[in-house]
């Protein structure tokens, strides 16, 4: 395997830029996930590496090898795609094996492959079904054997599980990982979906708006994300943000005001604090129904109950609602005067541009 580096690798299609000076360095072996909304440029840029877009600008290497000025068949990797691209007309067995025959791979090491590959996928016993014949969770297991015969230097995945129903998707998600833990493959997964990055990935690249926003491993970037948009488009429910209208020096750690409630301390540092319009931005699970009538105070609008918790949306007034957390089994009402100890220590606070101010250590 190789490692895969990008240098200020940008795309445009015409005057429309669709990626903007891309850099990254990804290790031999992980697991990345490029993660971000629509129209951020996470499939360009696989389809970059892929070879199945032209670069404009920059350079590509998997190893020590400059590719971006390859074709894809040079480049060593091999593509799975959203909707499996399986010939209709070809057997399973013929399906994993075709790129193997174009490449004039012998019989005996092609057929060792396949059945390799499909002990490993447990398809085995479906290599001489058609692909009409298999369910959706099936056919994306073929396409991921097709790419693992090639015994390529890196798998590239273009939301492969889209097409799956919640129950396949968990499954196959599940599978992947089993998959990379035996093969110890280099993976990159292009998704929209953040469970999807959190549970899959060594290291996850969060893209907005042509760029690379932050690059973490899956609790960097929930706990201590970059930008508000990182904070934004991670979580579910999704970080409250509130306004602040008030900050004071508290034994140096920033202690913030908002919609008329008493102070929250932070462990922020005040003295890095730019001086106004900050957001305090705070989850879901550190902002917690208190019993004892302590904390900030609100009325209860929406409970949702999910059963090992329950998401309280709760009005502070100026049309500020926060999500906050209680137990399981919760007597909250709607209409409810509540309660909400808010942990200061996991607390952030963002300025205009978006950047996050986190607790020191």
């Amino acid at each position: 395997m190789s490692d895969i580096v990008l240098n200020e690798v940008s795309k445009s299609y015409g005057g429309v830029s669709v990626l903007d000076k891309v850099s990254m360095h990804i290790q031999s072996g992980e697991f990345i996930v490029f993660l971000g909304p629509s129209g951020c440029g996470k499939s360009t840029l696989l389809r970059m590496i892929a070879g199945l877009e032209q670069v404009n600008e920059g350079e590509i290497f998997i190893g020590d090898q400059r590719v971006d000025q390859l074709p894809p068949n040079e480049r060593g990797v091999a593509m799975v795609f959203q909707n499996y691209a399986l010939y209709p007309h070809m057997s399973v067995r013929d399906n994993m094996s075709f790129g193997l025959q174009n490449v004039g791979t012998p019989k005996a090491e092609i057929a060792r492959r396949v059945d390799d590959a499909a002990r490993m996928l447990e398809i085995g016993h479906l290599l001489d079904r058609k692909p009409a014949q298999l369910s959706g969770g099936q056919r994306q297991r073929v396409a991921i054997g097709r790419a693992i015969v090639r015994d390529p230097k890196a798998f590239l995945l273009d939301e492969p599980l889209s097409n799956l129903d919640a129950g396949l998707r968990v499954r196959t998600r599940l599978e992947l990982a089993q998959l990379h833990n035996r093969i110890k493959a280099t993976m990159i997964f292009v998704t929209h979906d953040q469970i999807e990055a959190m549970t899959l990935a060594t290291r996850i690249v969060v893209m907005n708006n042509r760029r690379i926003e932050q690059i973490g491993t899956p609790m960097e970037i929930y706990s201590r994300p970059a930008t508000r948009f990182v904070a934004g488009f991670v979580g579910s429910p999704q970080m409250n943000f509130i306004p602040v209208t008030a900050v004071t020096d508290a034994g140096g750690r920033a202690a913030v005001s908002f919609a008329g409630q008493s102070p929250v301390h932070t462990g922020v540092s005040f003295a890095q604090l730019p001086g106004s319009n900050l957001t305090l931005g705070i989850r879901a699970e550190s902002a917690q129904i208190s019993r004892d009538g302590q904390g900030i105070e609100g009325v209860a609008e929406v409970v949702e109950r999910l059963g090992e918790r329950t998401l309280v949306y709760t009005s502070l007034g100026e049309n500020i609602t926060l999500v906050a957390e209680d137990e399981g089994i919760s007597g909250v009402q709607p209409g409810d005067r509540v309660h909400i100890a808010i942990d200061g220590n996991a607390a952030m606070i963002f300025d205009e541009a978006g950047k996050a101010y986190h607790a020191a250590g």
